[in-house]
């Protein structure tokens, strides 16, 4: 009985020992509204094998990205993963390390972490990043946070070009603050004044590039804006591989760059695990969450490494601590430096460049479908396009004919009826050219 361990009696006898009359009176703090207040319809409990192939039977639904055409993005982008990516983190060094807070037996870790540090600060254009954090939205909740310590205000306003998870996450965050948070609508294409709304009592604006619509923005002149206004600016990245082509955040003038890095060293996993990248200017580096590894020398000149700042509950009092997070995403992010390692920097580039190559032939092909409009004017590796009828409609049509036709925007924003028709195309090195043809002619099909 691996997965159902406990009889009735032994259920009984747990109660008594606790004094409690039911299983029900366990639950008398949680309000009787939302209780499920009637059995789950739920089959009942069955051997091993008739588990595994009733959950075989279930994943045999799906249809994966590596095993159909896929043009799914929307922050999570499908790229190739060498092999000694794998390889490497399953070693057992890394593989079952925990936090370093030994360095005499964590060289290993801290080296790594170190470089990957390093590999961060070199892709946004920072000064200092710290060594990871769980995913791109929870680093972009952190930033407001960080923002409003920095300024010592109380206001943030996040652009409607952020993906709508960030920016979900980060007014979760805030709820639970006294820093307000304004949220503008999606902005598909570009239109919102953000320079006019930066004022006095602003701790920072939000802003991502490319944007959820796969929209490219130079935001130079808001950084500006905002540091005459004494605000900072905090530009997240949903696709990491873009900062292999694209102006770096920090040379726009970013005092934060977030990035969540699943897409390199780690395979999509429908939706996780992430890890976050944070990196900001060095003149904020104490007030930045998460952990920091320094370079440092021992009693004999050796070149080693320590935490170097961990300002966070375990490591500091409460009332001084800059974050809650309890631990970094330190396998993933052991995987993204493999992988960015591997590449190189001449490598990186190539990739990026492949990247933005496919997209542009994914763009002109759809176009060629009558009734579809590419709305989006520069893009990266992502695009929207307006459909003559609901997207949701004709991905699940394109679903049907084997090939993942990417996000309908309304899944995203299901309160905003005008984005119904809108749809989210993504292209990668792994999409080749007969997955192009093959979506552009299921989608002409589907639309006649």
């Amino acid at each position: 009985m691996r997965y159902l361990p406990l009889s009735a009696d032994d259920r009984a006898e747990m109660l008594r020992a606790i004094g409690a009359p039911s299983v029900e009176d366990l639950f008398v703090d949680v309000p009787e509204a939302v209780r499920a207040g009637a059995v789950f319809d739920l089959p009942d409990h069955q051997g091993e094998i008739a588990i595994e192939r009733a959950f075989t039977a279930h994943a045999m639904k799906n249809l994966s990205p590596g095993c159909a055409p896929s043009f799914l993005g929307a922050g999570a982008y499908r790229h190739h993963g060498p092999a000694a990516v794998d390889a490497l983190v399953q070693r057992g060094e890394f593989l079952t390390s925990y936090t370093p807070y030994q360095p005499e037996i964590s060289q290993g870790t801290l080296q790594a972490l170190f470089e990957f540090q390093t590999q961060v600060c070199m892709l946004t254009g920072m000064e200092v990043a710290n060594a990871s954090m769980y995913d791109g939205a929870t680093a972009c909740a952190e930033a407001a946070l960080m923002a409003a310590r920095v300024t010592r205000r109380k206001s943030v306003l996040v652009s409607g070009s952020v993906h709508p998870h960030y920016a979900e996450v980060t007014e979760t965050q805030l709820r639970f603050t006294d820093v307000a948070c304004e949220r503008l609508a999606p902005d598909p294409v570009g239109v919102e004044d953000l320079i006019g709304r930066v004022g006095p009592d602003l701790a920072c604006v939000i802003v991502q590039t490319p944007s959820v619509f796969g929209r490219l923005s130079d935001y130079s002149a808001l950084a500006a804006a905002c540091h005459a206004a004494g605000a900072l600016l905090v530009v997240a990245v949903a696709e990491p591989v873009s900062l292999g082509a694209l102006m770096p955040p920090g040379e726009m003038g970013a005092d934060i760059v977030v990035v969540d890095g699943s897409s390199l060293g780690m395979p999509l996993s429908f939706g996780g695990p992430g890890v976050g990248l944070f990196a900001t200017r060095e003149k904020y580096l104490r007030n930045m969450p998460g952990r920091l590894v320094g370079q440092t020398v021992d009693v004999d000149g050796r070149r080693g490494w320590v935490l170097t700042l961990s300002t966070r509950e375990q490591h500091i009092r409460r009332e001084k601590a800059t974050s809650n997070i309890c631990t970094n995403s330190g396998l993933c992010a052991l995987a993204f430096s493999i992988h960015v390692a591997m590449l190189g920097e001449a490598g990186f580039a190539k990739l990026a460049a492949v990247n933005h190559a496919t997209a542009v032939k994914l763009a002109q092909g759809v176009a060629t479908v009558p009734g579809v409009k590419v709305t989006t004017p520069a893009f990266f590796n992502e695009f929207a396009a307006m459909l003559p009828k609901p997207a949701a409609e004709v991905v699940e049509a394109l679903a049907a004919r084997g090939i993942l036709g990417g996000v309908p925007a309304a899944r995203l924003f299901p309160s905003y009826p005008e984005l119904d028709n809108l749809l989210l195309l993504a292209a990668t090195e792994t999409n080749t050219e007969q997955d192009i043809d093959a979506l552009v002619a299921a989608l002409a099909e589907v639309l006649r």
